[in-house]
């Protein structure tokens, strides 16, 4: 481990060293912008298995296109940028001819909600509009469209009017339309990308692909999404398969297992017993792979440019029925990583389109004005690698100290006692240590609800509430109704149970024992269905601690017969009224006793109170 250490300090140090020398040949570089990974990373310990056919595939980038720049693990594994993915991509694809072999780059959706790159756009905007010009520059070959480029009709159509095009009929939404209006002005349900492609690689074997969302029911009015099961039925699907390709390509923001991968599977191989198929999912965040029989693989790269997945195939006769054989690896986004694996040195890896890409990227940050800094955070606070409540809970801040304290900045009723309750979702994603910027706020709490609250409501009856609130959560947990809960969140785009789970699963094989030997940093530690090792560096896995399905402040210093201002989000509005009526009988709520508390949302208080307590 000593010698691996020592390996990975070196290659940082050469990268460190060519940014300051490597810029003569592309007059966009910027010296003072382009940021090394921001510790010593360890580099992969074995090259990745080619093979006829070979795949790097991303999916749920969600907006990380800078990559993550924070130095607490395990953000420092995914430092990488688009620019940086970029690159590598050039010199993979070069390795695949040098090596004459085939390489696809593919994409399964969740282009943007997630950062300030691709939501922190001024009013007026579109979410992920700028973004994703920057990823349409990268040379995917295959991109199947996201449940989150569905629930604005906005960003619907631009997708389809902006974006979809510039792949050339191989942005696919096999299940997927839009309604806009013909050339005589009448609305017309059409596919909002392509049902389907049909094309050769490079070797000049034939592939046929689809692109499939999961069973998806919040999307916006004027777009339509297919159940999956009639989507297999429809006869452009059974025309589609009639001929049969060299292999079937079946691409969806859709889990690798736990979904309905295995009707699209099922219905091409009704025709095609032996075919390749190979499977490439999303949507659930974690890294995955099953096969569904000896002669496919389907996998799952992750979320938020963490994971690049890699697969590779080789194949045999027609007709054949032996095992293919397969590999697959997830791959940590970082500069060390793509270095290791494209065998360039640091002065020789980015291409005058990665560094035209990254300091687009930044120059589009600077645009939105992502780093203007609210203050500077003394440590981190995080969702789920400490207890709730802690000191270190990034929930226990925002509910305890942030929320209170913004809230009470220019408020006329902040002199009142008040008693704050929210859902424990309205936090994303963890605040590190250092400065807290614009684009931090919008990456930790990005949900625009309303505060409001209702006055007069005794302090007991209050903190009455939160309690039954849990445990009707808890209820949830304990009886079918849980599968019932889970698949109603889950059809309306919520994979937070998922991927929670997956993270637990992670900590309890070996967490502890991991993290105490103290050779390892902070990573994921994925266990599949797939035979090998699928993680290319290893790691401890993080610490998992469950959470409440609610939240709440301090109790305030008063008698529990005080009248208090009981202030909750508006997201969770009906159910804590009915929870309140049954705590208390002196009075029956209801949604006119509700008021606005503020003019602040729940997306701004960060920024509040860091100017107010971090500065």
């Amino acid at each position: 481990m000593h010698r691996l250490k020592s390996v990975a300090r070196a290659i940082l140090l050469l990268f460190t060293a060519a940014q300051a020398s490597a810029c003569g040949d592309d007059g966009t570089h910027d010296h003072g912008r382009r940021a090394a990974p921001p510790v010593p990373l360890s580099p992969p310990t074995r090259p990745l298995q080619w093979g006829d056919i070979n795949i790097l595939h991303t999916t749920d980038t969600h907006g990380w296109l800078l990559g993550h720049q924070k130095k607490s693990f395990p953000e420092p594994n995914y430092s990488g940028d688009l620019g940086d993915f970029a690159s590598f991509v050039s010199h993979m694809k070069q390795s695949a001819i040098d090596r004459d072999a085939d390489l696809l780059l593919v994409d399964t959706g969740d282009l943007h909600d997630g950062t300030g790159l691709s939501d922190g756009f001024p009013p007026g905007g579109i979410d992920g509009h700028d973004s994703n010009q920057f990823l349409a520059q990268v040379p995917y070959d295959v991109m199947a469209i996201g449940n989150h480029e569905l629930y604005i009709y906005a960003n619907a159509l631009d997708m389809h009017t902006n974006f979809a095009p510039q792949l050339k009929g191989r942005y696919l939404t096999s299940n997927v339309n839009i309604t806009v209006a013909d050339k005589q002005g009448n609305p017309v349900s059409i596919p909002l990308g392509n049902r389907f492609a049909k094309f050769k690689t490079r070797k000049g074997r034939r592939v046929t692909a689809f692109g499939v969302l999961f069973n998806f029911t919040s999307n916006d009015k004027n777009t339509t999404v297919q159940q999956v099961s009639d989507m297999v039925n429809e006869k452009w699907f059974h025309d589609a398969i009639q001929d049969e390709p060299d292999f079937f390509l079946v691409t969806g923001h859709m889990p690798v297992q736990r979904d309905d991968f295995p009707l699209v599977f099922n219905a091409i191989r009704a025709v095609h017993s032996t075919t390749p198929i190979v499977i490439l999912g999303g949507h659930s965040h974690i890294r995955d792979c099953v096969q569904l029989d000896g002669r496919s693989m389907a996998l799952e790269s992750g979320r938020y440019m963490e994971t690049i997945g890699w697969m590779s195939m080789d194949l045999d006769k027609r007709g054949s029925k032996k095992d293919l054989k397969f590999s697959r690896r997830y791959l940590d986004a970082n500069r060390v990583t793509y270095e290791f694996h494209s065998r360039k040195r640091s002065s020789k890896f980015s291409t005058s389109l990665g560094r035209r890409i990254t300091n687009g990227l930044l120059d589009l940050a600077k645009r939105f004005d992502l780093d203007f800094m609210f203050g500077t955070a003394p440590q981190d606070y995080v969702i789920n690698q400490a207890p709730y409540p802690s000191n270190q809970s990034l929930l226990s801040l925002y509910a305890e100290q942030v929320v209170p304290v913004a809230l009470s900045v220019n408020n006329t009723r902040s002199s009142i006692p008040s008693y704050f309750v929210t859902n424990s979702g309205s936090q994303r994603f963890d605040v590190f240590a250092g400065p807290f910027t614009r684009n931090d706020q919008i990456v930790a709490s990005p949900f625009t609800n309303k505060f409001l609250f209702i006055s007069n409501v005794t302090l007991s009856s209050a903190t009455s509430v939160l309690p039954i609130l849990n445990s009707q959560g808890e209820l949830r947990r304990s009886v079918d109704d849980l599968d019932r809960r889970e698949k109603e969140l889950y059809a309306g785009g919520n994979i937070d149970i998922r991927f929670r789970q997956w993270l637990e699963a992670m900590d309890k094989r070996m967490g502890e024992e991991k993290r105490a030997a103290g050779n390892l940093t902070l990573g994921y530690v994925t266990h599949d269905s797939c035979p090998g090792v699928g993680d290319d560096i290893p790691h401890a896995p993080l610490p998992f601690f469950s959470l409440p399905d609610f939240i709440a402040s301090g109790v305030p210093s008063v008698t529990s017969d005080t009248p208090i201002d009981f202030i909750f989000v508006d997201f969770i509005q009906d159910q804590l009224l009915n929870v309140l009526n049954s705590v208390q009988k002196d009075r029956v709520f209801s949604a006119d006793d509700v008021q606005v508390y503020s003019t602040l949302l729940t997306n701004q208080v960060f920024g509040v109170y860091a100017q107010e307590a971090w500065n």
